[in-house]
């Protein structure tokens, strides 16, 4: 069962697997670089339906992801409990960003409307590519399900976001 989410919170990873006989475990972080995910210190387990609010004790890079020790994990059986839990913070805790600036988790759930009115669907997700980030936005009518790979191309593809109104404006070809 997955938690969730209020508006007040923001996922920052989730427990990959267990890492050792000391209840470390491995973290999949959704930051960027992936090592600021331990900047945070008072991480909240979304656990059944709950949020649990547990300190991270210790962390570090192992190999490409990265490990935690997390308070309360005392034995990789308790740990292997936690195994594909989301890890979330107050948004009050990340660093305050510009204005027409925005953080992946705010575009989430945006409906994404071409220049022409076409509502292509809504951001399920966005990804990095290295040339430019991409909206992956899921189309879901009784006619069609399908996903739309929209570049995340300010003032050039993505013309306008209205956090108020919940959109986000494209110049993009519906058949694409």
């Amino acid at each position: 069962m997955k938690s969730e989410l209020d508006p007040s919170k923001v996922l920052i990873g989730h427990i990959a697997g267990v890492y050792g006989v000391k209840g470390w475990v491995k973290i999949r972080s959704y930051t960027d670089p992936i090592e600021n995910v331990l900047q945070y210190r008072s991480w909240q387990l979304g656990v059944q339906g709950d949020w649990q609010r547990r300190q991270l004790i210790e962390g570090r890079r192992h190999g490409k992801g990265l490990v935690a020790l997390i308070e309360g994990f005392d034995s990789p059986e308790f740990a292997r409990n936690f195994v594909s839990v989301e890890i979330a913070i107050e948004r009050a805790e990340l660093p305050q960003i510009g204005k027409d600036e925005y953080y992946w988790a705010d575009l989430v759930g945006l409906d994404v409307i071409t220049t022409d009115g076409y509502k292509l669907g809504k951001v399920s997700r966005l990804i990095e590519t290295g040339a430019n980030d991409v909206m992956i936005v899921r189309e879901e009518s009784e006619h069609a399900k399908r996903e739309h790979y929209v570049p995340y191309i300010r003032d050039d593809v993505v013309r306008r976001i209205d956090l108020e109104s919940a959109t986000i404006e494209v110049d993009w070809d519906p058949e694409f």
